[in-house]
This record gives structure tokens, C-alpha cells and sequence, in this order.
């Protein structure tokens, strides 16, 4: 059964869908979008037959996602209380406008070998024109780069981006990469 209300308004992260994926069938395949908000990232991968795992500490947006292979986990990460990521149970993890450092070695286990990482968020130079300023929230130059360097890079970005809908403009940093075999 899948009901997806207001799915068509609900637009996934760029880096998403015009990437060249190299295994364009998803089908079974386990997706984790963490932090995930709305779940506009995963709802994509939803809709392309993937079995997707939404993790937020406030899902009260994602009430229309009802999907057997949707599963919905309300908690904070940053939570002591919080439960550990599973090991190696994802094919890709998802985290977008999402970062906790202390989190970092979890997400690199909760991939599979030869999984993939899909990350985006913002950096640095993003508190000189608006929000987070808070530079827990904001990562230094090449940083997700080096957290990920003895992965496979697929794609690489770091610089200013401006959202082709909103028109606004953000400093991110995108990491597409695939984990080495164990």
C-alpha cells in the first residue's frame, strides 16, 4: 500500500537526481535518509523501489508517508538515549543540511561495504550571508572530504550553490562516495 500525499510538491535535493547513477535499479535496495526532515531525499528513493529508513527527532511532516517500505524513526541523534545506527544494514545513507560530528563513525558503519554516502550540507563560508552561524553546524574546507578520504569519490563539490527554485543562494559542500570492500 502506498500513500504519499502532496508527493508531487515535494522536491528532492539536486545532487539527488541529477547525479549519474552508476546502478540505476534500486529496487530492494536499503536506503537510510537521516536527519531527513520532510523526506523529500528519500521519498525519491521511495518512489524508485528502494526500501527507505526516515530518521528525525520530529517527524510530524512526514504523517502522509505510509509505504511498506517506508519505515519511520522518531528520535535525536544527538540524544544520549539516542539508538545506535545499524552496521553495515544500508546501501546508501542519505544526510542532508544535517551535521554532528560525533555521529560521523556511525554513518560510516551503518554503510555496507561497497555502499554509498550521499552528503550536503553547509560550510563555513555560509555564516557570512545567513543561517547556521554556529560553526558546530558548519563544516571547514575540504572536512567532508578528509572524513570520507579513503572512500571512493563519484562526486565532489565545495563552493556556492543557488537553488533553482528558491533562487537562494547557500555554501555547501557534496559528497557522493562509495565505501571500500571490507
Amino acid at each position: 500500500m502506498m500513500s504519499v500525499t502532496h508527493a508531487s510538491t515535494v522536491t528532492p535535493a539536486a545532487l539527488i537526481t541529477e547525479f549519474a547513477w552508476p546502478n540505476l535499479c534500486f529496487d530492494g535496495l536499503k536506503v537510510l535518509d537521516l536527519a531527513c526532515g520532510s523526506g523529500r531525499n528519500g521519498l525519491w528513493f521511495l518512489a524508485q523501489g528502494a526500501e527507505v529508513t526516515f530518521i528525525d527527532r520530529d517527524l510530524s511532516g512526514m504523517s502522509h508517508i505510509e509505504h511498506v517500505n517506508a519505515h519511520k524513526y522518531q528520535y535525536d541523534l544527538e540524544a544520549e538515549a539516542a539508538p545506535l545506527l545499524p552496521i553495515e544494514a544500508y546501501d546508501i545513507v542519505l544526510v542532508f543540511n544535517y551535521l554532528h560530528r560525533p555521529l560521523w563513525p556511525q554513518i560510516i558503519n551503518a554503510v555496507k561495504a561497497t555502499g554509498v554516502i550521499v552528503y550536503e550540507t553547509f560550510t563555513a563560508q555560509q555564516a557570512q550571508i545567513g543561517r547556521p552561524r554556529n560553526p558546530d553546524f558548519l563544516l571547514t574546507e575540504n572536512e567532508l572530504k578528509s572524513v570520507f578520504a579513503n572512500w571512493q569519490s563519484l562526486h565532489y563539490f565545495e563552493g556556492q550553490l543557488c537553488d533553482p527554485q528558491s533562487t537562494s543562494i547557500s555554501y555547501k559542500a557534496q559528497l557522493i562516495a562509495r565505501k571500500p570492500k571490507t
